[in-house]
């Protein structure tokens, strides 16, 4: 019941999550958008001290937008603010990360070959490794080397590799993916919070006073627009940290961090190009570079072709068909709608990663089985319903799990054809099973990445 729970618990966080990040998402990139596509008014507009304008036709109608230098000539009645949308998306993020990764931290937090922590050692390091990151963000921008963009950029840069390198070292591999994503969620949160806001108070206090904005409030103001398009160009690294959990090729990858950083340089740069566009500079040379670098990422990244395995003997030697000495998780909740076949890597996987990459080529022969009459069939099921489909059913048996994990059901071989590309790849790369739960052998995982030839599939 209390993997039910949670279930419910993660699906109505996640839900409220992305409902809030669309609203904070499509405020932001409205917002540049209109920052940067705003030209200069006829001089009756400058004289009301309006420093740009925009003509827009949307549902039906024609919107005259115009952005005044600092303030209007009186206050407005009714003003509105943009800033719930970002903390509600950070708040539920944050909600999402504790009943995920925190709740069931040895499943999906820690990886023992990397660093054996203790649950609530690695909680502590996780929190510390978010907003000690974040510390060294707001100590730069802070700074007077944020007034310089170029070199503000750059250590922002360098910042975030080696986040994404630190991350690896720490933590599982799909947690790794998920922490960068939430440093730049906390990151952006907190230029909302502690710059941009701040600034915008001070701007609305002196018109409702009826000063004259002075220095100070119009370099808080300047601060606030240089925060607000940083956070644009956060964003499309940060969804993409979000969707990661899908595509287990990404995180899974041996060089996981250095996939992050080159996905972070493509989406920033597309990002550059759309921000340029806007200004009236279409510089499409800025298309081509993400462009070649996601082509060349597909290549580097591709995996090593499947050699035909021999045909199975009538008689196959498989690992023992009890559960007895199968491990029961010690976790109470999962995170099913993100997975595909068992996904994260926790440190069993890790290692599985290694030790499955090799065994691709060794003899199946050389790991500990117990000869069973069985035909081919019988045997590759054999292993299926022992170590998959304790998770991977109608009705897992597996503790911790209320349901199949991504909605994968493996019971029969029609199950096999239907799912065998994520099974190849989950198996082949080493994240499947989850931290390994089920002990499944390099004989039996071999067995399954040769699986096609055994089914004809």
């Amino acid at each position: 019941m209390g993997a039910y729970l949670l279930e419910w618990l993660s699906l109505f966080f996640r839900w409220f999550h992305v409902i809030a990040g669309v609203a904070w998402i499509g405020a932001s990139f409205y917002f540049v958008w209109l920052d940067l596509s705003l030209r200069k008014p006829p001089q009756w507009k400058t004289d009301k001290g309006i420093s740009g304008d925009l003509w827009a036709v949307h549902g039906g109608g024609f919107y005259e937008i115009a952005k005044y230098k600092l303030e209007p000539e009186e206050m407005p009645k009714t003003l509105h603010w943009f800033k719930w949308e970002a903390y509600t998306t950070w708040l539920t993020g944050a909600a999402m990360m504790s009943i995920v990764y925190y709740a069931n931290a040895t499943a999906y937090l820690i990886d023992p070959s990397k660093v054996p922590f203790t649950s609530i050692g690695a909680i502590a390091t996780s929190l510390l490794f978010l907003f000690g990151s974040y510390f060294i963000y707001e100590v730069i921008v802070r700074s007077h080397l944020g007034k310089n963009a170029f070199i503000f950029s750059t250590l922002i840069f360098i910042l975030l590799v080696i986040a994404s390198w630190g991350s690896y070292q720490l933590f599982s591999d799909r947690a790794s993916f998920i922490h960068i994503g939430a440093i730049l969620g906390t990151v952006m949160v907190g230029n909302v919070f502690f710059g941009i806001m701040p600034a915008q108070r001070a701007l609305v206090d002196c018109v409702r006073r009826g000063e004259k904005p002075g220095k100070e409030v119009a370099e808080l103001a300047l601060q606030a627009k240089n925060r607000s398009l940083m956070n644009n160009y956060f964003t499309l690294p940060l969804i993409f940290t979000m969707i990661s959990n899908h595509y287990p090729m990404m995180y899974a990858h041996e060089k996981g961090w250095l996939v992050l950083v080159f996905v972070g340089i493509i989406t920033a740069t597309a990002r550059h190009y759309f921000n340029q566009k806007h200004l009236g500079h279409k510089k499409t040379t800025l298309l081509v570079i993400p462009a070649v670098l996601t082509v060349l990422l597909i290549i580097w990244m591709r995996p090593e072709p499947i050699e035909p395995a021999p045909a199975m003997p009538a008689t196959a030697s498989v690992a023992p068909t009890t559960t007895d000495n199968t491990p029961t998780a010690t976790s109470t909740t999962t995170d099913s709608s993100t997975d595909t076949v068992a996904n994260a890597n926790t440190s069993s996987n890790s290692n599985a990663t290694n030790s499955a990459n090799n065994s691709i080529s060794n003899d199946a022969a050389t790991a500990e089985a117990v000869p069973v009459s069985a035909s081919a069939d019988d045997a590759m099921m054999d292993v299926v319903h022992t170590r998959c489909s304790t998770c991977h059913a109608v009705q897992p048996t597996q503790q911790g799990f209320a349901a199949p994990p991504a909605g994968i059901i493996l019971q029969t071989p029609e199950d096999l054809k239907i799912h065998k590309a994520k099974i190849v790849t989950a198996v082949q790369t080493g994240y499947m099973p989850l931290g390994n739960i089920t002990q499944l052998t390099d004989a039996e995982r071999q067995q399954l990445v040769h699986m096609r030839h055994h089914f004809n599939l």
